[in-house]
Formats: structure tokens, sequence, C-alpha cells
């Protein structure tokens, strides 16, 4: 299997969308984002006004991986995290989650919150590496499939960072528990 670390992380920009749509309907085919989606999500990450931060990963010009974030005052929310799956349990959701944390904390968010499948315990045990802890529910969030959501929450994204770099937690702690998500806002 490949390790994480071949993949580059950078910004998504608008000619990222046909490979990201592929690898959303995927993994993700019952409820893939669309285009114009992704379109106005990027729309808000530039600027002075930037509200969101989108990445992708890419590995030998291939996209890999991509997630983003969307802050609104002191709250950011994880908008998605996916993996291909021929990186999962490489560490590479680990990273993209790390890139998005220290993107609330640029955007100086107090906490981070998310959605989660409740069937994909894998992803939820990436987020309680991290520090995420379950609040509750979404009863029928994930359509046409009517799957609940698990909605957790990270107090202090930036204390999560900052374990993350001194290698505490996050990346590296319980190697082979990230995929895709599956926790499109």
């Amino acid at each position: 299997m490949t390790e994480s670390a071949t993949a580059v992380l950078r910004e998504m920009r608008w000619w990222d969308i046909d490979p990201v749509l592929r690898m959303e309907r995927e993994l993700f085919p019952e409820d893939a984002w669309s285009r114009g989606m992704f379109w106005s999500e990027l729309a808000h990450a530039r600027g002075p006004g930037a509200t969101r931060r989108y990445l992708v990963a890419e590995e030998d010009g291939r996209l890999v991986g991509y997630a983003g974030l969307v802050t609104s005052g002191d709250q950011g929310d994880v908008q998605t995290i996916a993996v291909a799956r021929d990186h999962w349990g490489t560490g590479l959701g680990a990273r993209l989650l790390t890139e998005l944390l220290r993107a609330a904390t640029a955007f100086e968010c107090t906490e981070v919150l998310l959605e989660c499948r409740v069937d994909n315990t894998r992803a939820q045990r990436l987020y309680e590496r991290f520090g995420f802890e379950p609040i509750g529910f979404r009863r029928g969030y994930y359509q046409p499939g009517n799957v609940d959501a698990l909605v957790m929450r990270l107090s202090d994204p930036s204390n999560s960072v900052a374990a993350t770099d001194q290698g505490t937690a996050g990346p590296g702690t319980a190697p082979g528990t990230d995929m895709g998500t599956d926790n499109h806002g």
C-alpha cells in the first residue's frame, strides 16, 4: 500500500471538480455532491471574505483525496473528507483532517462540528483520535438512503493541531483508520 506521505496536499481549484466528482460518485454513490455544490463551495474559498478551505491530495498526477471546511463566526464545520479506496489505511485521511483543523485555527474557530454516517465506524475512530466527541444524531440525514448522521464536535481545534504537531494525537496514532467519510454537510 502507498504511504500517504507521497501524496501532495494543495488548495482545491475549479479544474479539480471533475476528478473530485468521479471520486465522489465512486465513494458516496447514494448521496454524492453535485458539480454545482462544489462550484458554490469554491466560490467562497478565496479572497479576503473567504469562509471555506478545500484541499485535494494528488499523487503521480492522480487525485487521491479531498476535504473541505466551512466556517461561520467562531464555528467550523467539516463538510467532506474522502480518500481513494487504494489509499485507505495510509494516514491520508488524518493528513487531510489535520489541514482542515489548521484552517479552522487560522479562521479562529473555537469549535469544529461534523456529521458522519452512523455506519462508518472507521471514520468515527479517526475523528475520535483527533478529540471529536459525539453530541447527537440527525435522523435520515443522508438521502436517498435515509441513513442517520452522528454529529460530532471538537472543542478548541488548535489543541488538536498542537497535539498532532507533537506526535501525541492525530496522524500516526492509530494507522489504518481513515477512509472516505461520507460526512457531507
